[in-house]
């Protein structure tokens, strides 16, 4: 199993990871083991201009992490924070129905939700927010401020976004907690 270590000369884990000069593309493996031991609130972006395709984003509620896909290849991951037992985060697969880059909360309190994609008409969104490493939100997925940020320049009306509850560990879904020692060693 290749370290993780190594990647952190490459790739910055907390805000807007590039490659370092003449640093390889991380591949789909690579993304995935270093987003396993992220922090709550870390991210990393290791995008390829030579990859293209429309934008797609999953969303593993077991692993409390966003993975972040143009065509097939993934260039993206994060911590996130979904919904709390009380108001979880629906499954499925949702389109991305509204873009806007500085909304506020209609259900709750006028709390703000910067760069909010809407995924559902009655109040679920993916938006910037506190991420403690645990689901803590009303339903939403809430993202590291920075993360929010560039994927929501990175993403379009009607780009895919799917919700499982199922553990992801490059390319092969996973049942929850059943291979998710693999993405930690």
């Amino acid at each position: 199993m290749r370290s993780v270590l190594p990647l952190v000369g490459a790739f910055v884990l907390v805000g807007a990871a590039v490659p370092a000069a003449g640093a390889e593309t991380m591949d789909d493996l690579a993304i995935t083991e270093a987003a396993a031991v992220m922090a709550p609130g870390r991210y990393l972006w290791a995008d390829d201009a030579a990859v293209t395709g429309p934008v797609s984003v999953l969303i593993s509620l077991p692993d409390q992490r966003a993975y972040v896909f143009r065509g097939s290849k993934m260039i993206a991951a994060s911590s996130v924070s979904t919904g709390s037992d009380e108001k979880p985060t629906p499954l499925g697969r949702f389109t991305i129905l509204e873009k806007k880059a500085m909304h506020r909360s209609n259900l709750y309190d006028d709390a703000p939700m910067p760069f909010m994609q809407r995924l559902t008409w009655d109040g679920v969104a993916l938006h910037a927010g506190r991420n403690p490493g645990f689901p803590a939100s009303h339903g939403c997925v809430r993202l590291p401020a920075a993360f929010a940020k560039r994927l929501f320049a990175a993403t379009a009306l009607g780009a895919t976004v799917e919700v499982t509850d199922e553990a992801y560990v490059a390319g092969a879904m996973m049942e929850p907690g059943g291979g998710r020692e693999l993405a930690r060693r």
